[in-house]
């Protein structure tokens, strides 16, 4: 009976531990929605601000290509134009004039209409009253043979190119409009058009390419954005050059492609509005000005929108001006928008996008709203769970693991649970048992251990010295055994010296005419008693003399060549006894690793041991060596190291000529406690995919290496508390290997001995 309440009560706790847990988590996920909706709605309006202001910066460039791409249009225009006219300024323009352009009964001149097609080829209008002189004449013809050339290719880009003449001819290449020029009123003029009056010195004194605002055609009523270049030849006027961009086009790309939610807008600098996806203005009607335009709204624009538009519009300009020029993005929180902002360089022109707040706002709070939800479903679902849980399967366990606990931490590790159950909670019960019955056991054997431990941590102390010294030696010996192998590559240099000197001067010795000496010798004994006449009077002994002498000089020329093999063969030896000597030095076993080193000895050393492969490869060598004092270093490792570094260098620059082979070795002061020893050449150089891959293990680039040397090199720096890098320009560029170690000199290790 007393075992009833025993076990209820742990499910009335669960109960209302429950109730009070799912209360604090309802009141915690509230306050997380909160939290997360103000986080989101910032997070969103950052990367929306970071997008507007990319999604800007990218339009900007794109839109403002167009212009760049017209000013070098017209440059070419430009240079062409004027070449052409210089041409023309030599040839009487009459007979090619008449055939290619008529004068009409309107007073007008046109294309002649035999054979004329607006879409193929420029048209040609000289308004009635136009005199025309033989230099009117020459311009014409010269602009109708450049835009013939240009004027197709630059169409892919600009629905027209033109020239336009001070006097009024114009010469325009139009396919849009293949009867444009044949359908103008006789006395129409473009002359009052505000392209040509931006080409006229007093508005336009850099003479430079300029953009208008938007305008209507009066002849097409079709809506154009146009850039005008003037041309000057001799300090006049004589022709303007203009590309047309229509408006539609414009509107497609500035208005159509815009941030999901908002739009985009494109005014000019004086508050003439270019482009809006709303306010489009009507044909016949001016452009519209933000600033100071008193018409009603239904007489500019199609769709005249609401004043609230208007009013965003007005605030929006006003707020871009006003800005600094370097702020890329706006907020305006009265008008509830973030605006970007882009300055086409050369236009006058802004690129401003658009975004509502409200676009941000209802993009986080539908977020948040999900947040909500799915926390509040999860919270119901996994409070039932857990009470069920509680109830059903974990209360009436606990009382009995509870009891345990207490009686194992009182030291009784002899405890008993119920460990029928086929679950978690049997077989936690018997881990439960297992658990107490090992923990028993370990404390004996953890006193048991204890009393051996000092033993086995000696003895194993002891065979790790062992080993360290073993690996100790082995990397010394892999050390002299890289020197030996560099070594003995030199000697066999060195040899193949000695043995072609050796080959030289027994060519020489064999070339001797020495049988010569033996033929006058055995003349003159058969003439002795007669030598007299036989040297004056026969031709033989006339001969004798003058050859002895030549034979004389060539005996001791031969004699010289010799002498300067035999000393060749005598400084190849001397090289040899050299070499050996260094590999004799290098190869003593030091009683320490760490030794006193002057590195521009060990640098010296390093070259006599390459000496005669960098001689036979004509290497010049140049040396950059700071003075530096005696350092406590790894002597061998990093012989070992410049030897490789050398030998690698001599082999890429086989592929430069000879005069041209530059190898520097550079050793700079000591900076932050390292110091640094450079090996560079001006060979083959090292191409970057390279760079990562020349220390590994086995790689290499030449076909008889072992790509064992550069691997190497970096270990045992290294293994000296260093790093050696490489360095590369690209292929054919040269390359530079970088050896940075850690500078002791030589006072502060004795002082710390001390």
């Amino acid at each position: 009976m007393s075992r009833v309440p025993a076990v209820k009560a742990p499910g009335s706790l669960a109960r209302s531990t429950l109730i009070r847990m799912g209360v604090r988590i309802g009141v915690i996920i509230a306050l997380t929605t909160l939290v997360s909706y103000l986080h989101i709605f910032r997070s969103f309006r950052d990367e929306t601000l970071v997008q507007m202001e990319r999604t800007v910066a990218e339009r900007t460039q794109r839109e403002q290509a167009i212009f760049v791409l017209a000013q070098d249009n017209h440059a070419v225009l430009k240079q062409a134009l004027a070449e052409r006219l210089e041409a023309w300024s030599q040839q009487d323009p009459t007979a090619a004039f008449e055939r290619l352009f008529s004068a009409l009964p309107d007073g007008t001149i046109r294309n002649n209409p035999q054979g004329f097609d607006g879409r193929k080829m420029p048209g040609v209008f000289v308004p009635k009253g136009v005199p025309l002189d033989a230099e009117l004449r020459r311009r014409i013809l010269a602009s109708y043979e450049v835009v013939s050339q240009y004027g197709p290719a630059f169409h892919v880009r600009f629905t027209s190119t033109g020239v336009t003449l001070p006097e009024g001819p114009i010469i325009g290449y139009f396919p849009e409009g293949p009867t444009y020029f044949q359908d103008l009123e006789p006395t129409f003029s473009w002359v009052s058009m505000e392209y040509f009056k931006l080409s006229q010195p007093e508005a336009n004194p850099k003479r430079e390419s300029l953009w208008t605002g938007i305008y209507e055609d009066p002849p097409s009523k079709i809506w154009f954005v146009t850039v005008s270049t003037p041309l000057d030849v001799g300090g006049r006027h004589v022709a303007t050059f203009n590309h047309d961009v229509l408006l539609a086009d414009l509107m497609h790309r500035t208005i159509g492609d815009h941030l999901p939610g908002g739009y985009n807008v494109l005014f000019r600098d004086d508050g003439q509005l270019i482009a809006h996806p709303l306010l489009k203005v009507k044909s016949g009607a001016a452009p519209y000005n933000l600033l100071n335009d008193p018409r009603p709204p239904e007489q500019v624009f199609e769709q005249p929108g609401t004043g609230a538009q208007r009013a965003d519009l007005r605030t929006i300009f006003e707020r871009v001006k006003a800005r600094e020029p370097q702020q890329r993005v706006l907020e305006l929180p009265e008008r509830e928008l973030y605006v970007a902002v882009g300055r086409l360089e050369g236009t006058g022109w802004t690129f401003v996008t658009v975004l509502p707040e409200s676009v941000v706002s209802s993009a986080a709070f539908q977020v948040a709203r999900y947040v909500l939800l799915f926390g509040m479903c999860s919270l119901l679902i996994e409070l039932g769970i857990m009470f069920w849980v509680l109830r059903q399967q974990i209360t009436r366990p606990l009382v009995g693991f509870t009891q345990a606990a207490d009686q194992v931490a009182t030291g009784n590790f002899q405890v008993k649970l119920e460990s029928s159950r086929d679950d978690e909670l049997g077989r936690l019960a018997n881990a439960f048992e297992l658990m107490a019955h090992e923990v028993h056991q370990r404390e004996e054997a953890l006193r048991q251990a204890n009393e051996g431990l000092e033993q086995r941590v000696e003895e194993r102390t002891k065979e790790l010295q062992e080993v360290h010294k073993q690996l100790v030696e082995t990397a010394r010996q892999v050390g002299r055994a890289e020197i030996a192998t560099n070594v003995l590559h030199n000697v066999g240099n060195v040899l193949n010296s000695v043995f072609t000197s050796a080959v030289v001067a027994r060519e020489r010795l064999g070339g001797l005419k020495i049988d010569s000496v033996e033929k006058v010798a055995s003349l003159l004994e058969e003439h002795q008693g007669d030598l007299g006449n036989f040297l004056s009077k026969d031709e033989r002994g006339r001969n004798a003399v003058p050859f002895l002498k030549r034979l004389g000089t060539h005996l001791q020329s031969e004699r010289q060549e010799i002498q300067n093999l035999l000393a060749e063969l005598s400084r190849h030896t001397e090289h040899i006894g050299t070499i050996v000597k260094l590999q004799q030095r290098y190869a003593r076993t030091p009683q320490k690793l760490v030794e006193t080193v002057d590195f521009s000895e060990l640098v010296e050393d390093a070259l006599r041991i390459n000496h005669a492969a960098l001689t036979r490869h004509g290497v010049d060598v140049e040396r950059d060596l700071a003075h530096l004092p005696p350092v406590l270093t790894e002597k061998h490792k990093l012989l070992m190291i410049l030897v490789n570094l050398i030998s690698n260098a001599k082999y890429a620059l086989e592929v430069r000529p000879e005069g041209e082979r530059i190898l520097t070795i550079r050793l700079t002061p000591p900076a932050e406690g390292r110091f640094r020893l450079e090996v560079s050449d001006n060979g083959m150089g090292i191409a970057p995919e390279m760079l990562t891959r020349i220390f590994q293990y086995g790689f290499t680039t030449r076909e008889e290496g072992h790509g064992f040397g550069l691997h190497s090199s970096a270990l045992a720096a290294q293994e000296m508390g260093g790093t050696l890098t490489a360095h590369s320009e690209g292929l054919g560029k040269g390359a530079t290997f970088r050896l940075e170690l850690p500078y002791t000199p030589e006072q502060q290790e004795g002082l710390s001995h001390a």
